[in-house]
């Protein structure tokens, strides 16, 4: 057994989660059981594998940039709970 219940119950409360006594049984099993999948995947050879981000190949999907109409400030403001002639007022959140 790679994990114990105590280290479950570390864990846990880092994450601030109480586990009753079954709970810790099988989250401590199921914690185990991930552990040794990732042992497994530690003993193959990756010597020459270039390490990457994704499993696929990932490529850009966003669209040009294209000059369109812009809301008049007018409107872009017709909702606001505030505004200041141009500007959305909010409150401040940095002292």
């Amino acid at each position: 057994m790679k994990i114990n219940e105590k280290s479950v119950e570390h864990v846990a409360r880092l994450a601030r989660l109480h586990l009753d006594p079954n709970d810790l049984k099988i989250m401590t099993s199921q914690m185990d059981a991930i552990l040794g999948y990732v042992d497994k995947l530690n003993e193959l050879d990756t010597d020459g594998v270039e390490p990457m981000a994704h499993a696929v190949p990932m490529s850009n999907a966003f669209r040009e940039d294209e000059i369109g109409r812009s809301l008049k400030i007018e409107r872009a403001l017709q909702n606001a709970p505030v505004a200041d002639e141009t500007c959305f007022k909010v409150p401040k959140v940095i002292e």
